[in-house]
């Protein structure tokens, strides 16, 4: 039998018009959520309030320049990341949350979804015919908005239009306010790694770490380097010589990134293009331990076509887990725990050859509508053991999303630094673990349903998932593992 077949998305609109489109369905999104509630701009809570713009707009005789710094050399000594330590600071940002910043961070989770949704749907283009494909909407929505906080006008606004927060006017209480985003964003990672009262579940890892890639003498602005550590509480600014020789800058920015983070993800840059003075690189590392779950014996059979099979480490489980069964459009779902409030959404097409038809239903902008369907079932859940490694270059995405000037020779980045700067790369990296439970299995109890009572879920052909956290409404992965050994 012949391998499946796959359909490809159609071209994007013109940029003007696909902007308008997503804002146009974040707004209907937004206005479906509130149900019957007042309704209330989805946008408010993250634009600069007035007092600040009356503080803003004051005529000043002079305004201070920002201070600004020259990155130290690429080669200067650097701690490794300590992730333990990163968990416990987003833990803490958790703890601290008030009712405010739970809305703001339930709006830039639905901005980031959309924003997710969107640029999915062409990295999975570009990946191919049998691909893996693992993206982050919240690491590729940080991204964004860190340039965001960097740029001024003309480029700002298109920013902001892209981030699907539509300027009702140019008034400054119609702006994003960068910080805010930021800062909402980071609420939302911590929610994802927040155990709540569940001590009993392995702690998840969520580590994101920022590099700035500099030519040596391009100084860059301080306040805008402070203000990524809401997004990313490792940046790493870094010189060196971009120039004379991009393949050798390449591997000299991969080992450093590996040498710090002490995991690789994806593929290592390609290289500076002409003239570069900067590239951005956000580096994530996501590890889950599934609850329950352990290693079978031996490696089983996954099958990447109705051909073709590799032999791969599963895990198994057995509990109640929330369960549908689309019969119409021949998939079913499964929701794991993983923690407080974050849960992972494994999708299972019927035949595998219906793979990319099921991801363009349900990687959609009303993908969490249908989870209402869900309900407890006993399962035996089977599934690989993944270790997923996806790199991109977020200017290929802008590119094919019909915006390939938007971080160009003519951006304005003037809240970065005060030279001509011209960015290269801009690289968005994953590393995404999902591993058995470390601790050892308990005996069978009276709440563990018996193997013969439960239904047998086998993920051993082509697959969807998730990664969810239900307070925020963020989706934090979306990913297709066509083949879990690429």
């Amino acid at each position: 039998m012949g391998p499946p077949n796959r359909t490809r998305t159609p071209q994007m609109a013109p940029a003007g018009e696909a902007l308008k489109a997503v804002v146009l369905c974040l707004l209907a999104w937004a206005g479906l959520a509130t149900g019957d509630r007042v309704y209330v701009h989805p946008f408010h809570l993250l634009f600069y309030p007035k007092s600040t713009c009356v503080q803003l707009e004051k005529p000043s005789m002079e305004t201070p320049k920002e201070p600004t710094f020259t990155p130290v050399p690429i080669q200067a000594k650097t701690a490794p990341v300590d992730e333990e330590a990163l968990r416990a600071q987003l833990v803490l940002v958790a703890e601290k949350l008030e009712a405010e910043d739970r809305l703001r961070a339930a709006q830039v989770g639905m901005m980031a979804n959309f924003m997710g949704f969107r640029m999915y749907k062409m990295l999975s283009e570009m990946a191919g015919e049998g691909g893996t494909t693992v993206l982050s909407p919240t690491a590729l929505f940080g991204t964004l908005a860190s340039f965001y906080l960097g740029a001024l006008d003309p480029t700002a606004s298109q920013l902001q239009s892209l981030l699907g927060a539509p300027g009702e006017d140019q008034g400054c209480t119609s702006r994003l306010d960068g910080h805010r985003v930021l800062s909402a964003l980071q609420a939302t990672q911590g929610l994802l790694v927040a155990q709540g009262g569940d001590s009993d579940r392995a702690p998840l890892l969520l580590s994101t770490v920022v590099g700035l890639f500099t030519a040596p003498d391009l100084r860059l602005k301080r306040p805008f380097v402070q203000g990524l550590a809401a997004f990313a509480p490792v940046v790493l600014p870094r010189s060196l010589d971009l120039s004379s020789d991009p393949e050798l800058a390449a591997e000299k920015i991969s080992r450093f990134l590996q040498a710090v983070t002490g995991w690789a993800a994806g593929r290592p840059p390609a290289g500076p293009g002409a003239g570069s003075t900067l590239l951005f690189s956000t580096s994530v590392h996501f590890q889950g331990r599934m609850k329950g779950f352990s290693l079978l014996s031996g490696p089983q059979e996954f099958w990447v076509d109705n051909s073709t099979s590799v032999s791969v480490p599963m895990l198994s489980g057995t509990g109640v887990f929330q369960h549908w069964a689309d019969v119409q459009n021949n998939f079913s779902v499964t929701r794991v725990p993983m923690g407080g409030s974050a849960f992972l959404l494994l999708i299972q097409p019927s035949c595998a050859s219906d793979l990319d038809r099921v991801e363009a239903l349900v990687f959609h902008h009303d993908f969490l509508a249908w989870m209402k369907n869900l309900s407890p079932r006993a399962i035996r859940l089977t599934m690989p053991a993944l270790e997923l490694q996806g790199s991109y270059d977020l200017q290929d995405l802008l590119a094919r999303a019909k915006l390939p000037t938007l971080l160009g020779t003519e951006a304005n980045l003037g809240r970065i630094s005060d030279a001509d700067l011209r960015v290269g790369e801009v690289v968005n990296s994953i590393l995404f673990e999902l591993k058995e439970d470390e601790e050892e299995q308990p005996a069978e109890s009276a709440q563990q349903p018996s193997v013969s009572e439960a239904l047998e879920v086998t993920l051993n052909s082509p697959f969807l998932f998730a990664i969810y956290e239900k307070d925020s409404g963020a989706l934090h992965f979306l990913g297709h593992v066509d083949n879990p050994l690429k």
